[in-house]
């Protein structure tokens, strides 16, 4: 393993790969979508649908590719299966980022709500003097 200048170890190429893999998964904004309603609670393909506006099928074939890449697991009661994220590095990681990018958009949202004010502001002086005032 190489040492950066930070002084952490380079991971092995099979953890990279593994890694990649993960974030692979979690690029589809439905699975994505999923995997955070998880990070809030436990649930069955049926409410994961209702939540994230999914059909039943995608909805059931993405819980099956995150199961498969052990981001997500399931549990039988009774006739359903309950899925929940039983890694709570998955959950601080997809939270972060979700987190950021919310945050991110907010001050987006703020700073060009705040150019939208300013310009309004300006604009009857403009109007007037376009129309000859």
């Amino acid at each position: 393993m190489a040492t950066g200048g930070t002084g952490f170890d380079d991971p092995p190429a099979e953890v990279l790969a593994e890694a990649a893999a993960a974030f692979g998964l979690l690029a589809s904004s439905a699975r994505l979508h999923i995997v955070w309603a998880l990070a809030q609670g436990e649930s069955d393909v049926t409410g994961l649908a209702e939540r994230v506006g999914g059909a039943l099928p995608a909805v059931s074939q993405h819980l099956t590719k995150l199961k498969l890449a052990g981001l997500v697991r399931a549990r039988r009661e009774g006739r359903r299966q309950v899925y929940f994220v039983d890694d709570a590095d998955v959950v601080t990681v997809v939270r972060l980022m979700v987190g950021q990018l919310s945050d991110r958009a907010d001050r987006s949202d703020r700073a060009d709500r705040a150019v939208r004010s300013d310009r309004a502001a300006e604009a009857p002086g403009r109007r007037l003097r376009g129309l000859g005032a």
